[in-house]
């Protein structure tokens, strides 16, 4: 009777968990090239979050304040057909990020890569920093209504870059992902590759290290770190001398540690672009090692499962780099967009991608695991 009573309280907690049973592509639509808005030039779209309460998204920019002060956009989707087409995506807003002194970031100190919306009418916007200019990186709260900088959240100094290059972010693949647990309690980014002192960089056939950082926002202090291992890919065919490869995006599914990750690589003539569904459950707290070179524990990474291969699609894909579940459809999935970082490249497009997801409610999971194990 004991065990009987452990196994179904073990069914039952897991039973809040989010399991994503299948992901169809539902459209694609793509701004038009040099796109202006509100005399700025919409690009480099870089990260997305959705505002269920008013309908809108809003996507931050990397530019590095050289076209137009920092920045983040907001956008209508249209949805309502249960798919996306090219003229459902329009921009209805732009807000320039201020820092505390209520100014414009000044040119080239910023590096904005990622954004995730509270419960507060405000957003949280990370930077990847300069690793040349040892310009450290940030993650910050900002008004929504105003775009001023209300909340700065502490860097661990193992991420902070060094004048001897020994430690800390390298340049370009810090914090691109920024993601807030539905209970608003928690949030997460992580490392597009290795800190310095964790490991190389991807190559070709070869994964990187990445930490994902989890930070209190309660306490607004940073708790726990994991170990993210990026999938080793292959180029295409290495005409270009090319190759790019890390993780651009988290996306929190629940409260209990569960992801979808977005991988993304450059890989010579073409992005691969793969989706998976990520887990904590059993990866080790590596908060307390500074270096993943230098330490000889056997660390448990988060777990990973492969949701889509990008690839298999009938569709020519860019630079995606953020994510965000939206709406639900009228055929009652839930619909899941992402996102392209153009470059402000004539050659490379802002492409926006729909897919519906459908998600196992709770308690259907939890009957059918109730089911399984009387069965056994």
């Amino acid at each position: 009777m004991g065990v009987l009573i452990v196994t179904f309280l073990m069914i039952n907690h897991s039973s809040n968990t989010v399991e994503i049973r299948s992901i169809d592509f539902i459209g694609e639509a793509t701004l038009p090239k040099s796109l202006s808005f509100q005399k700025t030039e919409i690009g480099g779209l870089s990260g997305i979050t959705y505002d269920a309460k008013n309908d809108l998204y809003y996507v931050i920019s990397d530019d590095r304040g050289q076209k137009a002060p920092t920045r983040f956009y907001t956008f209508k989707i249209n949805l309502s057909k249960g798919l996306l087409e090219n003229g459902d995506v329009v921009p209805v807003g732009v807000t320039m990020l201020l820092n505390q002194n209520g100014q414009n970031f000044p040119p080239r100190t910023t590096d904005t890569e990622g954004i995730a919306l509270t419960d507060k009418d405000t957003v949280f916007i990370s930077s990847e920093g300069d690793r040349e200019k040892l310009i450290n990186p940030f993650i910050k709260e900002f008004s929504l209504a105003s775009g001023k900088s209300i909340t700065t959240l502490k860097i661990p100094i193992k991420f902070l870059p060094d004048k001897k290059a020994k430690m800390g972010i390298r340049n370009n693949l810090a914090f691109e992902s920024l993601t807030i647990t539905p209970n608003n309690q928690y949030l997460f980014t992580a490392t597009e590759n290795a800190l310095i002192q964790d490991g190389s960089i991807a190559k070709p056939n070869v994964a990187t290290p990445c930490r994902i950082l989890q930070y209190n926002l309660f306490t607004k202090q940073p708790e726990s770190e994991f170990l993210y291992q990026t999938e080793p890919v292959a180029p295409l065919l290495d005409i270009t001398g090319k190759f790019a490869s890390g993780l651009p995006d988290l996306l929190a599914l629940d409260n209990q540690g569960h992801f979808l990750s977005l991988e993304r690589s450059f890989t010579g003539l073409g992005f691969a672009i793969f989706l998976f569904q990520v887990s904590l459950a059993d990866a080790d707290d590596i908060r307390n090692i500074d270096s993943l070179l230098r330490t000889s524990k056997n660390i448990r990474p988060v777990t990973k499962q492969l949701l889509l291969d990008l690839r298999t699609l009938d569709v020519a894909l860019d630079n995606l780099e953020g994510l965000t579940l939206g709406p639900w459809l009228p055929n009652g999935q839930r619909s899941l967009i992402l996102v392209s970082d153009n470059n402000f490249n004539s050659l490379q497009r802002t492409q926006f991608l729909a897919f519906q997801l459908k998600i196992e409610p709770p308690i259907i999971r939890w009957f059918r695991r109730m089911l399984d194990f009387f069965s056994w």
